[in-house]
């Protein structure tokens, strides 16, 4: 009679998938009521942690501290949530979160949801969106999120629904960029009116900006930028078109500023 073979098969052991690890940031400041709209949005999808700047950072672009001592403080501010606030720019926060908080890089990176617009030349000054880009630089996929109302009473239901639908399917994604950044905008309408999400162009748009200037207790003359916002681009393909059609807008960006097409001219037309 011939033996059973034993069974020598290490036993199956039911694998625990690891929950995302989701970096939150933005520019407004740690206690900006964006940010923890953001974060109790997608708070289902993976871990959260927040680390943000201490007071507002707006329009600080990729600024980074270099000629000052950066602090950094946990805050318990929302239930389940790890929150840390620092002294420094968003840029800042998410290296100090990379390096001093996480010790490894997060799974996606989110900045926002900003108080505010960050279509078109905004881009280039928004810290909101120079965060996310930062985080694409170390290969971190991100994506900053911006709603078209500044104030800090503003409603963001529809951000909300929006924000969690697309970090899903980012999350989800598989071999996308390496340095996948989007820059999203969400008009500032009740959701049951946001007719969808459209993949965009940056416009060119911009503000005509001027200068007001006044005078101080000792007549001393100061000033304060003013503007008004003008799109010159007429297509239909544009981040501003989509806001102005209530739509939710998504633009690809990146950090490589090279202009190829004008690149390939200049090798033609210039001899060094």
């Amino acid at each position: 009679m011939a033996k059973a073979k034993k069974n020598t098969a290490a036993p199956k052991v039911n694998a625990v998938k690891e929950r995302p690890i989701i970096l939150i940031t933005n520019d407004d400041g740690v206690t900006a009521p964006g940010i923890r709209n953001l974060a109790e949005a997608v708070k289902d999808l993976g871990k959260v942690v927040i680390v943000a700047p201490d007071k507002p950072q707006s329009g600080m672009g990729h600024a980074i501290t270099i000629g000052f001592p950066l602090r950094m403080q946990q805050l318990y501010i929302i239930d389940g949530i790890e929150t840390w606030q620092t002294s420094g720019t968003p840029v800042d926060c998410v290296k100090l979160a990379v390096d001093k908080v996480l010790h490894r890089k997060p799974d996606i990176c989110l900045s926002g949801i900003n108080h505010g617009a960050n279509h078109s030349i905004n881009v280039i000054y928004s810290g909101t969106m120079s965060a996310a880009i930062e985080a694409s630089i170390e290969s971190i996929p991100s994506i900053g999120f911006s709603l078209l109302n500044s104030s800090m009473e503003a409603d963001f239901s529809a951000s909300r629904v929006y924000a969690k639908k697309i970090v899903e399917q980012v999350l989800a994604a598989k071999k996308l960029d390496n340095h996948l950044c989007l820059n999203v905008n969400i008009p500032n309408v009740d959701a049951s009116l946001i007719k969808g999400v459209k993949i965009c162009r940056q416009a060119y748009a911009k503000y005509v900006e001027d200068f007001d200037q006044r005078k101080d207790p000792t007549g001393r003359n100061y000033y304060w930028l003013t503007g008004e916002f003008k799109n010159f681009d007429k297509g239909k393909d544009t981040d501003v078109w989509a806001l102005e059609h209530n739509f939710v807008s998504v633009v690809p960006v990146q950090f490589d500023l090279t202009n190829y097409a004008l690149k390939k001219l200049l090798e033609t037309k210039l001899k060094f």
